[in-house]
């Protein structure tokens, strides 16, 4: 069924909503996934925080205009779906790598972030960002380190001492 004007513009507008407050991009060619499979892919991503949509490349073209996703624009070409990372960068990229390695029709043809188009082999280096949690938790044990290594100093003359008393002690006892 062909779309009127007033379906084109509301799809182009809230895809280019999405598009403005995403993290990352990537577009990938779906054709041969069932309808079975597509339903799954949806299901992971709704789960995962990323938006993802069959577009159509026109439009999709004219919803990424003004956005850092621009750079997409000349290749947008073929059958593609668009996943936008909402939460964190890594997102849509652990998306499309985890379920395209289930089902190889699935295939990754354009990743952007920060305003520029990686390349594909960047795919995998993408998905393994961490997520929010994951780099709190990584700044907190930096932030914890040197606090700790601090405190293990100044308890060493004190274990030290002990140390050397219990050798006295069993030196003389032996």
């Amino acid at each position: 069924m062909a779309l009127n004007l007033e379906s084109k513009k509301s799809i182009v507008a809230e895809v280019s909503a999405i598009a403005a407050g995403a993290h990352s991009a990537i577009a990938a060619e779906y054709r041969g996934l069932s309808v079975v499979e597509m339903t799954e892919l949806r299901v992971k991503a709704r789960n995962e925080g990323v938006y993802l949509r069959v577009v159509k490349n026109s439009l999709t073209k004219r919803a990424v205009e003004g956005t850092e996703f621009a750079c997409m624009q000349d290749s947008l070409v073929g059958p593609l779906l668009m996943a936008f990372s909402q939460e964190d960068p890594g997102a849509a990229a652990r998306l499309v790598s985890e379920f395209s390695k289930e089902h190889d029709k699935l295939i990754a043809k354009v990743i952007a972030i920060g305003g520029e188009v990686l390349p594909i082999e960047q795919l995998d280096r993408l998905s393994k960002l961490p997520n929010r949690d994951q780099a709190i938790a990584l700044l907190m044990a930096v932030m914890k380190a040197p606090i700790e290594k601090f405190v293990r100093t100044l308890n060493e003359p004190h274990a030290k001492l002990v140390r050397t008393v219990a050798a006295v002690r069993d030196q003389k006892e032996g």
